[in-house]
């Protein structure tokens, strides 16, 4: 891959929309070019982010973002400096404008997981250096990227396949998978209660560029007939962090639109193995979690989430290699 074509050299990375269709395309290929790279045991004299500093800014716990960045960063010479919501004074003692003015100083990038686009926007703003977005309420470009690859690596392409989110159909993983999709020429339907439909300007948004790529953005509300044809069914969980009170309300929306062996057969392709499935996890799938252990699976059930066509274990890998490659993109000499 070619960096200085890729032309992310010093930039942030806080949403996909910001991003160009080559430049998402792009970071699938140089992800996974460095996941081979990886897998070659590549000389460590060639490491690309040799004495690079990466502070990790997390005010949302996470297993995913936070090893994937730190075994990434490793992996290229770099290191990385975790710093949880009691560890910074954001809002309290000290303003994101002035903590990132600081932390600015003194390191290279920030990785940030945590509530609101305004503060990973702000520390982009006022740090002057690359910041990319592992998380907030409304963007999870990371996670997009990591899915994008593991579908490119079973299926061999992303062009013309049709991915199905089926599930809280406004959430920040909903709506990146369907910017992302729409960049990358995948049809993408959302398949959610009407309560919980996206909104008309992230439709409009996806749909300008679905347009451009030949394929198409759609919402249906019907969870057997919005899943047909679909390779890949995708689903989060029903109540995000941050929205625990809902949880009971959620429940009674979402129900119908489990992911089970009944909905696998119903995009019509089970038989002919060209369906998979994904979830950026955690995942309820069983009754062996805090949140399950009195109602059992949720968003999927165990039967699709530990058969064959889950294929959520190389997409949590992935999440290394992508987060990999943003970071490389921003920072390699």
């Amino acid at each position: 891959m070619d960096l200085v074509k890729l032309g992310l050299h010093g930039k942030s990375i806080l949403r996909l929309v910001d991003l160009s269709d080559e430049q998402v395309i792009g970071l699938v290929e140089l992800a996974a070019e460095l996941k081979a790279r990886k897998k070659s045991g590549a000389n460590k004299k060639d490491a690309l982010l040799y004495r690079k500093n990466i502070a990790l800014i997390f005010q949302k716990s996470s297993t995913r973002t936070h090893c994937a960045t730190v075994c990434g960063v490793h992996d290229e010479g770099g290191y990385t400096e975790y710093l949880n919501a009691h560890d910074l004074h954001f809002g309290k003692k000290e303003s994101v404008k002035d903590s990132a003015r600081v932390l600015g100083r003194m390191f290279d990038g920030i990785m940030f997981r945590g509530f609101a686009q305004q503060t990973v926007d702000d520390l982009a703003k006022y740090s002057g250096i690359p910041v990319w977005n592992g998380l907030t309420d409304e963007w999870h470009p990371s996670q997009v990227l990591a899915d994008f690859l593991t579908i490119k690596e079973h299926f061999g392409t992303l062009k013309g396949l049709k991915m199905a989110f089926i599930g809280d159909g406004r959430n920040n993983v909903a709506s990146s998978l369907m910017i992302g999709c729409s960049k990358v020429g995948m049809d993408f339907v959302d398949v959610c209660p009407e309560e919980l439909s996206p909104s008309r300007e992230l439709l409009e948004m996806a749909r300008e560029g679905a347009r451009r790529n030949g394929s198409t953005i759609e919402v249906s509300h019907d969870p057997v007939n919005g899943v047909k044809g679909a390779n890949i069914l995708y689903t989060d969980v029903w109540v995000s962090m941050g929205e625990e009170a809902l949880f009971q309300q959620r429940l009674a929306l979402l129900r119908p639109f489990q992911v089970n062996m009944e909905m696998v057969r119903n995009t019509g392709l089970a038989e002919s193995g060209k369906v998979i499935f994904l979830h950026c996890l955690p995942a309820f799938h069983d009754n062996n979690t805090e949140v399950s252990k009195d109602c059992g699976a949720l968003e999927v059930s165990d039967e699709v989430f530990e058969s064959p066509i889950s294929k959520v274990f190389d997409e949590a890998e992935n999440r290394l290699h992508t987060i990999k490659a943003m970071i490389v993109s921003s920072l390699a000499d």
